[in-house]
């Protein structure tokens, strides 16, 4: 176990809410225009203004951090690598932890005013460059909320003590427990569930395999009835978080089993999950949902910016065994896995 984990649980989250109310104030006093416009290029994601606001929280309060625990920082808006090594001698062998950071995930909802974001943080123990979202032992997610919105949440988890969760009213100060209770619905029907198709280049493909599912384990529809439900949140952190609350019982993101699709029509590879989209699973996984690769193992890639993942994540073990086989078939019979 990490060494002095419950104080340093309990600083980033204090990083976390710094960041969380930084934002916010660049929201309520910015324009649209200023705040949507792309600033660069780098390793992982477009990088637009209301990212900048984040990220320099994020570094202020880490170099602090790690005068006390050392380690290396995996977070978009640390250049080309995406890596910033807080050692005292400069060598990533000397840290104590490898933390992988997304300052702010759902920037493009938030900076339109559409949906509430998240920052993201995992945290490991040092095991070189190897080390994977598998070997995260602690994890927080804090909520982005939108200007107009008064009360937003905060998850965490530590390995093998469960996942919890505090609601703070940003109007009063005051904050309640806020308990994780994901859907334990045996079956789809009438609930909120699909796969991520986000970007053009093979929505439709998607959208397919997403009706075959349906049609499988549903049947056809009645006429003018309407059996499940779907909502693309465009925040891997949110889409933890719907299913952690149970607003919705399943969801595959399968982007980067389409991009040899998309090499075919003559299209660049897609936009794709990356590890610090991911980094906050284990919250998922401890308060009881199903968090998988594409084919059902545990998330294990090591915590880069780069990375491209496929995850599935179900409420519960009815949900993913009625959902997971039609998945697996309609994906193997469009040869998009082995």
């Amino acid at each position: 176990m990490i060494a002095n984990y419950v104080a340093l649980l309990e600083r980033i989250r204090a990083v976390q809410a710094a960041i969380r109310d930084a934002v916010v104030a660049a929201c309520e006093q910015s324009a649209l225009e200023q705040l949507s416009a792309v600033v660069a290029e780098e390793a992982g994601d477009t990088i637009f203004a209301i990212d900048r606001v984040s990220e320099q929280v994020l570094l202020e309060h880490f170099h602090q951090l790690a005068a006390e625990w050392p380690m290396v920082l995996i977070a978009e808006g640390l250049g080309a690598t995406g890596v910033a090594v807080l050692t005292p001698s400069g060598s990533p062998e000397d840290a104590a932890i490898r933390v992988i950071v997304d300052p702010i995930d759902g920037t493009r909802g938030l900076m339109y005013q559409k949906r509430s974001a998240w920052i993201l943080t995992g945290v490991a123990q040092n095991h070189g460059e190897a080390t994977s979202l598998a070997d995260i032992e602690l994890a927080v997610m804090t909520e982005i909320p939108l200007v107009r919105q008064h009360l937003c949440d905060t998850l965490w988890a530590v390995r093998g003590q469960g996942g919890q969760a505090e609601r703070l009213n940003r109007l009063n100060g005051e904050r309640q427990p806020l308990v994780l209770r994901p859907s334990r619905a045996a079956t789809i029907a009438q609930g909120f569930g699909g796969l991520a198709r986000f970007f053009p280049g093979a929505r439709g493909v998607l959208a397919a395999i997403d009706d075959e599912i349906h049609f499988q384990v549903l049947g056809v529809p009645p006429t003018g009835k309407a059996l499940a439900f779907e909502d693309q949140y465009i925040s891997s952190g949110g889409q933890l978080y719907e299913l952690l609350v149970g607003h919705d019982r399943w969801i595959a993101d399968l982007r980067p089993l389409v991009n040899p699709l998309l090499r075919e029509r003559g299209f660049p590879p897609g936009m794709c999950c990356h590890p610090y989209d991911l980094c906050t699973e284990l919250i998922a996984r401890e308060a009881g949902v199903i968090v998988t690769d594409a084919l059902g193992g545990q998330l294990a890639a090591r915590l880069d910016v780069e990375s491209d993942l496929a995850w599935m994540g179900f409420a519960n073990s009815a949900i993913r065994d009625q959902v997971a086989p039609a998945l697996a078939a309609a994906l193997r019979e469009r040869g998009l896995l082995t």
